[in-house]
């Protein structure tokens, strides 16, 4: 994500209630546009969930993303005075310099604005403090809704500013709601951080695939294949049914999944580096 932001944000339409039909035509600005922003932009430009003439982007460096958007309609970096229609506020910045990122932008959004954070560790009263009296909601979506296929955890003690969210994320994201705040920091170590976890997993079937004789092409080849596979079942059915259905009594995969527990304990590895990032998450929320 990016560390800090320039001036921008776009006008059009008048501002009123905060309800759904009057923020029509409103804009909505991300600040920042690393890694998450520019997969939320993305995803927003692929399903037309938001206008391009509608979004302003704000981004202290150049990004692909963002230049992309701009060639649509959309506004990058422009006066603080595009700011003053906003609908929807994205923060999607590094959270040690949020603040540096949005103080200069406080005296620009409208009251109305709702504040949707994407940031790990970030209370909503922590945000709150800096920019009251707008709605904060807090979003910890996963990259893949540059595609339309992400999931994201959705929180607030705002239902308008619940609402708001949805309709940002729901068609590019599964949106799970959490009941409270502290299930956010979970949602990160699960959601958040766990692609990064499949992802280790892949490297390390490949390799082992490669130690067992494979070229090293054919056997990342096939490790991805294994994860796309997975990833395509019917979700509908139980992570039991499915194991099943690939370990039958017996097999092959039976003696993996046995060696897996016997010698690497996955389910402890797993459990622990779900806790260690969500012992990061709280140490971020202390900063």
């Amino acid at each position: 994500m990016a560390t800090e932001a320039s001036p921008g944000a776009a006008s059009s339409g008048a501002a009123s209630s905060g309800a759904a039909s009057s923020r029509a035509g409103r804009p909505v600005v991300l600040v920042g546009c690393g890694r998450l922003g520019s997969a939320i932009v993305e995803g927003w430009l692929k399903t037309g969930t938001v206008d391009p003439a509608e979004l302003i982007i704000l981004t202290p460096s150049e990004k692909p993303v963002a230049e992309q958007a701009r060639a649509k309609g959309a506004r990058v970096n422009p006066p603080l005075e595009a700011l003053a229609d906003a609908r929807a506020v994205v923060l999607s910045v590094k959270p040690a310099r949020w603040k540096d990122a949005v103080e200069p932008l406080i005296a620009a959004l409208p009251a109305d604005a709702t504040v949707v954070s994407v940031m790990a560790g970030v209370r909503t009263a922590t945000i709150g403090a800096v920019l009251s009296p707008r709605a904060v909601v807090r979003v910890m979506p996963t990259t893949a809704v540059a595609s339309g296929q992400g999931v994201a955890a959705v929180w607030s003690a705002d239902e308008g500013a619940r609402t708001v969210a949805h309709a940002l994320f729901a068609p590019l994201a599964e949106v799970v709601d959490l009941g409270e705040e502290r299930h956010m920091d979970i949602a990160t170590a699960v959601a958040g951080s766990g692609p990064a976890y499949v992802h280790a997993f892949t490297r390390a079937l490949a390799a082992a695939g490669e130690e067992a004789g494979l070229d090293a092409d054919s056997a990342l080849k096939l490790a991805r294949g294994a994860v796309r596979s997975a990833a395509s079942a019917d979700p509908s059915e139980s992570l039991e049914a499915l194991i099943a259905r690939v370990a039958s009594p017996g097999g092959t995969t039976e003696a993996g999944l046995r060696a897996l527990n016997q010698n690497a304990e996955l389910d402890e590895a797993v459990e622990a580096a779900v806790f260690a990032a969500l012992l990061r998450a709280r140490e971020l929320a202390q900063t």
